[in-house]
């Protein structure tokens, strides 16, 4: 199912924060999840190969956090077939985030690069730079936040990320031939980072976005919440179980706090009361909860995406965001399709995702 307002247009840690939706993770209650499968599109006859080049990127927004993550990121830059080839050319890129308990590395497994970005092009999509950072943490994800506690990761990709790949690669480095793309955490940090940031990105398309809508103080669990409080330790902390780490790394990018050792962060709950200050943190980066302060930033992007499988436990979300969207009349694809949270999404980033943004984005630079 497709819907719009305009007519125009690692697999185990993704799915189950996914399954679980947002609403549990905040509760640290974990349903049974059923491990699912990412489906491998047919190699594409006569794909000619892109090379994947695995860089460091030096990031200034991360220097000095609290947390100890390294200021040194992994970044996977992939360049296409003609590169090598066409010295002169110059080429849009496409930032694509991963999602939650994975990092880079394991992220192009789930999404089966290079394949499918050879396998994009060789059906029609136009060449471009794909760059995947890894923004994996102490907690297992950033969410793309800026927080003093796990470093300034929003600027790490709006800023330090680009100005990178525009100094080493041959870029077209305009706003209008960038693109930010991202799976569940990575759709939330697309969503995010795309609101505030339409100077540096002229296209986003959001696959299966986690924790888009505000929770309130009734959705936290007090006694699960004391069983948190009780963790000192990063061994500790590494050992818990998914939700409950996701939970902390939750707190760690929203709910900072520098006086508050060894984690520097607030949880939702202090001595097993539930802490409104901290919920309402949380609430403030929901990014349903602020959409409406950036509407005249998202007026400027040139196409906007959203797609969700039908037994995703995130279709809900996704649906109230394009619905918001639809409300200000900002154009934007909206893309319901049979699918779980992770089952597609490899052929969702080989047969829509790139040529998506083979449409949006300006493939020629300009003078």
């Amino acid at each position: 199912m497709r819907i719009g307002n305009s007519g125009r247009a690692s697999v185990r840690g993704c799915a189950m924060l996914a399954l679980a939706s947002a609403a549990a993770l905040l509760l640290g209650a974990a349903p049974g999840i059923a491990q699912v499968a990412t489906h491998v599109p047919p190699p594409v006859a006569g794909a000619a190969a892109v090379t994947v080049a695995r860089i460091k990127v030096h990031a200034p927004s991360i220097v000095g956090n609290l947390e100890g993550e390294s200021a040194e990121r992994d970044v996977l830059v992939v360049l296409p077939p003609s590169y090598a080839a066409d010295s002169h050319r110059r080429y849009p890129v496409l930032y694509a985030l991963h999602g939650y308990s994975i990092g880079a590395e394991q992220w192009i497994g789930e999404i089966h690069v290079p394949q499918t970005i050879e396998g994009a092009f060789a059906k029609g999509a136009p060449e471009m730079i794909v760059v995947l950072p890894d923004s994996k943490t102490l907690h297992n994800g950033s969410m793309y936040s800026s927080s003093v506690t796990t470093g300034d990761f929003e600027t790490f990709i709006a800023r330090d990320l680009v100005a990178y790949v525009d100094a080493h690669y041959r870029t077209i480095p305009d706003r209008r031939s960038r693109g930010l793309a991202g799976h569940s955490m990575g759709g939330y940090g697309t969503a995010r980072i795309g609101m505030r940031h339409p100077e540096v990105f002229g296209a986003i398309y959001m696959m299966s976005p986690c924790c888009l809508s505000a929770r309130d103080a009734t959705q936290f669990d007090p006694k699960a919440g004391a069983t948190l409080e009780a963790v000192r330790t990063r061994e500790a902390a590494a050992a818990l179980p998914f939700l409950a780490r996701a939970q902390f790394a939750s707190a760690a990018a929203w709910s900072p706090d520098p006086q508050n050792p060894p984690f520097y962060l607030d949880l939702p709950t202090r001595n097993g009361v539930v802490q409104p200050d901290v919920v309402a943190k949380w609430a403030a980066n929901a990014p349903l909860a602020f959409l409406d302060q950036y509407v005249g930033n998202l007026r400027q992007y040139r196409a906007i995406a959203i797609d969700v499988g039908d037994q995703d436990g995130l279709k809900g979300d996704a649906t109230k965001l394009h619905e918001a969207l639809d409300r200000y009349g900002i154009a934007n694809s909206f893309t319901v399709y049979p699918g779980t949270h992770t089952s597609d999404v490899a052929v969702r980033f080989q047969d829509f995702v790139l040529p998506f943004f083979g449409k949006a984005l300006m493939t020629k630079a300009t003078r």
